[in-house]
């Protein structure tokens, strides 16, 4: 059987592999990157946010990632029949990023995986790995490539970031239950021929069709968009009594009074694609010689836009506390990385609960605005979940729920009075 030896294998070529595998490059780590899919290839995950360009720039794919002139994302849009909420990156509370992409996440990864190679980069498609073992902090990882030949790589580290392949947490039995309630979507592409010129047709949209239900709508610069409705596992599987993908997308078009015109009659440009019971957790984050990152640690609900977000955040974090540890240095992950990641993915499923408890829409439509209070939900939208300067962030538990109680007490207030 073929063997390599490398310092650190990342499972997977997407954001997050892309990230830790180009930071540890540039810093003189022999890294090898397997990926069973081959690319480009579809997948969700198409609307960032804005922390995620501090890591494409330091991993040092911006400037590739930019010059493919993807669509500006320079906030978001949230609508609820007549109400509409418009939250703009460039007035939030805090310091930070003021826009990021919108992206076809086949072209935005295969520009990455593509700049890997570039950079000199060990980049392996089409390779399954099937088996990995351990021997204290070393591994031996077998890996099968799409003609079934067999080889081991043996690494002092491995960075997970296979996202719903989750490779380790199902090798080694980390998976758990999530903690959010079950919620399913459905999403396409459209080519975009009713789109209106302007700011209107190139933002980011949420349409609220019931509280728990909305459609994301994602336009890309190629004139393409990205529909998709999210919603209880129940709902989404009642939209088509034979359970096509086709008709139960267009049935859900069909509740939104916003859209129904602009997509009523578009054509999906590939089927339907269904994510049931997306939310993915594990038992730990780290063992041994290797570290989970993105959606194979954890996933939430796209209702945000944070799974890219944190994918890049825990890929970089990665690979900076390997490089401490392979430098002698004492480095503790329960703190410096669990502990940490779960500060940030604490203060987005306070954000998601409360989204589908309708407190957080509450905020979101309370007229009038609060300037003070909306900068601060901002740089949360934003991806700034770790700054606790920000009271939004670090009273996550409780500041939204409250702000909703004491909104919802006034109007029953006023219409008692009246």
């Amino acid at each position: 059987m073929l063997k390599e030896v490398v310092d650190v294998l990342v499972i997977g070529a997407g954001p997050s592999g892309c990230v830790s595998s180009c930071y540890l490059h540039a810093n003189g780590v022999k890294v090898k990157m397997v990926e069973k899919q081959k690319f480009p290839r579809l997948v969700v995950g198409e609307s960032l946010i804005p922390r995620v360009m501090d890591h494409f720039h330091e991993a040092g794919l911006f400037q590739t990632l930019d010059a493919m002139n993807f669509e500006k994302k320079l906030g978001a849009r949230f609508i609820r029949g007549e109400e509409i909420c418009v939250f703009d990156f460039s007035n939030k509370y805090g310091d930070g990023w003021d826009w990021t992409w919108q992206v076809p996440r086949a072209d935005f990864d295969n520009t990455m995986a593509k700049e890997c190679i570039s950079k000199g980069i060990d980049l392996e498609f089409e390779s399954e790995v099937i088996a990995v073992e351990f021997d204290g902090k070393k591994s031996v990882t077998t890996v099968k490539d799409k003609d079934g030949n067999l080889k081991e790589i043996h690494a002092n580290f491995i960075i997970d970031s296979s996202g719903y392949g989750r490779v380790l947490p199902r090798l080694l039995d980390l998976d758990t239950p999530s903690h959010l309630d079950p919620h399913s979507s459905i999403f396409v592409h459209v080519d975009d021929v009713n789109r209106p010129a302007g700011e209107e047709g190139t933002m980011i949209s949420f349409d609220i069709l019931e509280t728990e239900v909305w459609l994301w709508v994602i336009p890309f610069s190629d004139n393409r968009t990205s529909l998709g409705v999210v919603g209880p596992t129940t709902f989404i599987n009642a939209l088509s009594e034979s359970k096509d993908n086709v008709e139960a997308l267009k049935n859900a078009i069909k509740l939104s009074d916003f859209y129904i015109k602009r997509f009523g009659d578009a054509e999906f440009l590939f089927e339907p694609v269904k994510l049931e019971n997306y939310s993915r957790s594990v038992k730990r984050m780290f063992g041994d010689g290797f570290a989970l990152t993105g959606n194979s640690s954890e996933f939430l609900d796209p209702v945000f836009s944070s799974g890219v977000c944190f994918a890049t955040e825990s890929g970089m974090l990665a690979a900076k506390l390997y490089l401490k540890e392979s430098k002698g240095e004492n480095v503790d992950w329960e703190t410096e990385f669990t502990g940490y990641m779960r500060r940030g993915i604490g203060v987005f499923t306070t954000y998601v609960k409360e989204w589908y408890t309708g407190n957080l829409q509450t905020l979101f439509f309370h007229r009038p605005e609060n300037p003070d209070v909306k900068q601060k939900i901002c740089a949360v939208l934003a991806g700034y979940v770790w700054d606790e300067t920000n009271p939004f962030v670090k009273k996550h538990d409780n500041v939204v729920k409250n702000m909703a109680y004491l909104i919802n007490q006034e109007k029953e207030m006023a219409a008692t009075n009246q």
